[in-house]
């Protein structure tokens, strides 16, 4: 059996799973003051009177470490960067507390000017003056040469600084302005996702659970709960990621879809070319941060079943972007979307009378009836998510479409399905099939959609080999491997050991034979000329393992 575990803002959710079936489930309130008490509860529920000796590992979601970014709660971070000729690194500055290194290396990995370790020690000791717990260092070319990151790191432990976020240990890609963005992040969230992953281990020990975790990486795969408490902003877009896998979960999607996960303050879109995730191979921009994390599409509006509602100087009612409390139906401050959806019969909780109230004040300055009034804002809020996805689509149609296997060449994307999820997918199914007019599928188990993606979803991993065969000198950063190599290594010799180093990672990991599903992603390998004579090659290659599903839960066959 497998746990699926989506830890969200509002709600914990979870889910048993064996042999494809939904085994048992359940939601419970996240008090993110106390995050090991909300899992713990939720966990307790769900297992009560389960045989654990059967449970086989755990996934997990989390909007934990997205929230701490877009609600700039990270913790303060000393960032330390080391350019070169051709970059100023002062036009990437991020946080506070940035200090420039002297030192340089090329774009070869050859040592320029060395490390000033004193420097370092100097800019120390202005750190021990403030309140900051994080560190990051990136270098310009640390991918080919990481020797100046390794001596900033080995300074600052040894003074006691902890934890230390190097550049080239995020990702094999040159891009040095993502790569600091990058560093910046991770180590800004590192605080608050330990905090979060120490409540789900220490849950699970209680449990007497002793299995592997794993965690939804914005990808759509996973990693384990261990790498992620080292590179936690792999994981930012987690909660979205595992609602696109939970959908592919829920039905056999064959075309172009939108896929839309509503929630009590945010609407969250993504889309499906041919039934596959579109993808942003570059990178994921978060808060104005490009980073250099891989990331399924995915665009979060201020719009939810919990959104406030006002009337502007025109008489028009505007939904969103803020929400201000739970609807006025459960006692809450101001009218909201589910309180006209609760009017009108489509969803059933809280108060109707107090709901009814809501709609009056709205009502009342618009000069129509309270049941008109909840109309007009149930055909504003499909109106809204309309208008927005069409924008989306424009941007995404003016460029080139990738999904998680390959790029598109002149693909466009153009919807045939709607896969709602969420705790309101039922009651605005009607609204989206109107306005889209197209067919709107509702998962059966559509309210913990997240948590079976997250369940589901398979182990991904990514290598970014780098070779200069005139140095004689092989690069795998992410694995931190740095080893000689002949004159003679090629292209593919760069395959064979890019897809042999993807193979022994996944079992060390205790990863099942279905995850040997590796693809070369890109290559390229140019000769160095010196004079006349070609004097070696430059070889670059990328290898992934891709995302994908385990199983299917759903019946669906033509979606």
């Amino acid at each position: 059996m497998i746990i699926g575990l989506d830890t969200g803002g509002t709600h914990v959710d979870a889910v048993l799973i064996e042999n494809g079936k939904i085994i048992d489930k359940t939601k419970k309130p996240t008090d993110k003051s106390n995050l090991f008490e909300s899992i713990w509860k939720t966990l307790e529920e769900l297992l009560k009177n389960k045989n654990l000796d059967c449970i086989e590992k755990i996934n997990l979601s989390t909007t934990i470490p997205t929230n701490a970014i877009v609600e700039g709660k990270g913790s303060k971070v000393a960032m330390f960067i080391e350019g070169g000729p051709g970059i100023d690194p002062a036009n990437f500055i991020c946080g506070d507390h940035v200090f420039f290194l002297d030192g340089y290396i090329d774009h070869r990995g050859r040592e320029i000017k060395p490390l000033n370790e004193d420097l370092v020690r100097k800019k120390a000791e202005y750190i021990s003056s403030k309140d900051i717990k994080s560190f990051a260092v990136v270098t310009k070319f640390s991918i080919r040469n990481p020797s100046h990151e390794l001596q900033v790191k080995d300074v600052l432990t040894k003074l006691g600084f902890s934890p230390v976020t190097m550049g080239h240990t995020l990702s094999g890609k040159l891009s040095f302005p993502r790569r600091i963005y990058t560093a910046y992040l991770n180590s800004a969230i590192f605080s608050s996702f330990n905090e979060f992953a120490h409540a789900v281990r220490k849950t699970l020990k209680q449990k007497g659970l002793n299995v592997p975790i794993h965690i939804l990486k914005a990808d759509g795969g996973t990693m384990s709960l261990n790498e992620a408490s080292k590179y936690p902003v792999q994981t930012i877009f987690s909660g979205p990621a595992a609602s696109v896998m939970g959908c592919l979960a829920s039905f056999n999607l064959q075309k172009d879809a939108l896929l839309l996960d509503i929630g009590g303050t945010t609407t969250d879109i993504s889309f499906l070319a041919d039934g596959v995730p579109l993808f942003i191979p570059d990178g994921i921009a978060i808060s104005d941060y490009p980073t250099l994390v891989r990331s399924i599409i995915n665009i979060s509006i201020g719009l939810g079943g919990d959104s406030a509602i006002k009337i502007n100087e025109r008489g028009n009612i505007i939904i969103g972007p803020e929400r201000q409390g739970p609807p006025m139906a459960l006692d809450g401050p101001t009218p909201t979307p589910s309180d006209a959806m609760i009017v009108l019969e489509k969803l059933n909780f809280g108060s109707k009378e107090k709901a009814s109230y809501a709609m009056s004040l709205i009502a009342d300055k618009i000069g129509v009836t309270i049941e008109k009034a909840a109309e007009k804002i149930y055909d504003k809020f499909g109106e809204i998510i309309k208008e927005k996805t069409n924008e989306i689509l424009h941007k995404i149609n003016s460029h080139p479409v990738y999904t998680i296997q390959e790029l598109l060449y002149g693909k466009r994307i153009k919807p045939e399905n709607i896969v709602v999820i969420g705790g309101p997918a039922k009651a605005v199914a009607p609204i989206l099939e109107k306005k889209f007019n197209i067919p709107c599928k509702i998962p059966q188990n559509h309210e913990i959609t997240n948590a079976i993606g997250a369940a589901l979803t398979r182990r991904t991993l990514e290598v970014t080999l780098l070779a200069d065969t005139e140095r004689k000198i092989l690069s795998v950063p992410e694995m931190g491997i740095y080893k000689k190599v002949d004159s003679s290594y090629n292209l593919d010799s760069a395959k064979r050991d890019a897809i042999k180093l993807l193979h022994q990672q996944l079992k060390n990991l205790d990863a099942d034979s279905y995850l040997n599903e590796v693809e070369i992603i890109e290559e390229n390998s140019f000769n160095m000329v010196r004079g006349f004579f070609t004097s070696g090659k430059n070889i670059r290659l990328r290898a992934q393992i891709k995302p994908g599903l385990i199983y299917r839960i759903g019946d669906d066959k033509d979606a």
